[in-house]
């Protein structure tokens, strides 16, 4: 190996930024002998590959009229995607190609019935792709051990451009048959990730309505009706004990009114309804334990679902401000910048803030990211704080 030769281990290593071989030189490198052995390697590997294949599709197919048929045939396609990683781990080794590893073909949030499964199987784009990649192979194969072993034994000195000829076209169907169908595919992926947290995340929030339903209004509300039913008891004989009782249960019936009022607030705020950020953010920010300045700079009102993520999100922030900073003093600013809707929110307080602190960060970020959202974490110990949120700007009515 020459002095100047280096590895491709990873993508920043390689030349250009990118997984690009170097240069080919007529001294034999490194990478002409990753590529000569991903050369020898491709028959055998491909005899393994092309007998899997053959043999399981043409079963499934064969049998396709009996109950069992579809069922091995999804699975045999099942395992021509193991073949797939197997092969791009390969290429990843050998040939320096970093190919995306494609979304699961039974992701979270997906029905795992029976019947769902072996269709959603059959359907697969990337086992079928997959199972092409291993039929072409073959010959491949045979072509390129007989002329690598005829270049290592008698064409050594072109050796290295014959190795890069032959292990670029590998890469090619590396690329073009084991990568992800598109882009679409790994967004698909993404948004189906998203749901199962946006799921959590609603289930969780109707544990908490509920529990603070029962806990606190409807609690005080039985409260109340027994109290009530105990002074129509006394009203005739002992008027004064029923009056002061009445007047307790009034009293019981504010607190009932308040604390189902602050429910509805954490559900929906109606100011925010009414009257947009600007006002909703500054009701939430006379809360906070610290004085905190806010700034609202738009010209229209983006839709109602943005709105509310940016209120919660901004209400949580200044909670724990209150709970944990320990600021003197905060700021709220919030703008658009062309289809984005952007929040920072800044403390003076000691800082040390982490996504994995247990404030509440990680769920936070978990949730905005969900919705194609970023949140950005700057606490230094000792502070200050400073968190960027953006959010997709869209159109009010838009959703």
């Amino acid at each position: 190996m020459t002095a100047t030769d280096t590895s491709y281990g990873t993508a920043s290593e390689a030349p250009g930024g990118d997984d690009r071989p170097p240069p080919v030189r007529i001294a034999l490198t490194g990478h002409t002998w990753k590529e000569t052995a991903h050369l020898l390697a491709n028959l055998p590997v491909a005899l393994i590959g092309f007998i899997y294949v053959a043999f399981t599709i043409g079963l499934g197919v064969g049998l396709s009229v009996t109950v069992i048929g579809l069922p091995l045939l999804a699975l045999g396609l099942a395992g021509a995607r193991l073949i797939g990683r197997s092969e791009r781990a390969r290429a990843r080794l050998l040939l320096g190609v970093r190919v995306e590893e494609p979304s699961p073909l039974h992701g979270p949030g997906r029905r795992t019935g029976f019947v769902a499964r072996v269709v959603r199987g059959l359907k697969d784009p990337v086992a079928w792709r997959t199972a092409l990649y291993c039929f072409i192979r073959l010959p491949w194969g045979v072509l390129t051990f007989a002329v690598m072993m005829v270049s290592l034994f008698l064409l050594w000195p072109v050796l290295p451009f014959v190795a890069r000829g032959l292990a670029n076209a590998d890469r090619a169907m590396v690329r073009g048959l084991l990568s992800p169908s598109d882009e679409l595919e790994r967004r698909v992926a993404e948004l189906e990730s998203d749901r199962g947290v946006v799921v959590d995340t609603a289930a969780a929030d109707l544990r908490r309505i509920e529990r603070d339903l029962h806990d606190g209004a409807q609690a005080r509300l039985v409260a109340l009706a027994m109290g009530l039913g105990l002074a129509k008891e006394k009203l005739l004989e002992d008027p004064e004990t029923a009056a002061a009782m009445v007047d307790e249960a009034h009293g019981e019936v504010k607190l009932a009114l308040q604390e189902l009022r602050d429910l509805a607030r954490g559900i929906h705020p109606a100011v925010l309804t009414d009257r947009g950020l600007s006002a909703a953010l500054s009701s939430i920010a006379a809360r906070c334990t610290a004085p905190v300045r806010v700034s609202v700079d738009l010209s229209e009102r983006p839709a109602a679902a943005i709105e509310g993520i940016a209120y919660f999100t901004v209400s949580e922030l200044l909670q724990n401000i209150s709970k944990h900073a320990g600021a003197k003093s905060a700021s709220v600013e919030v703008w658009r910048s062309a289809d984005r809707l952007l929040i920072q929110v800044d403390d003076d307080g000691r800082g040390g803030a982490r996504l994995d602190g247990g404030t509440g960060m990680a769920g936070l970020a978990e949730r905005l990211g969900a919705v194609d959202g970023l949140f950005v974490l700057d606490s230094p110990v000792g502070g200050p704080t400073t968190v960027t949120v953006e959010v997709p700007w869209r159109e009010r009515g838009a959703l």
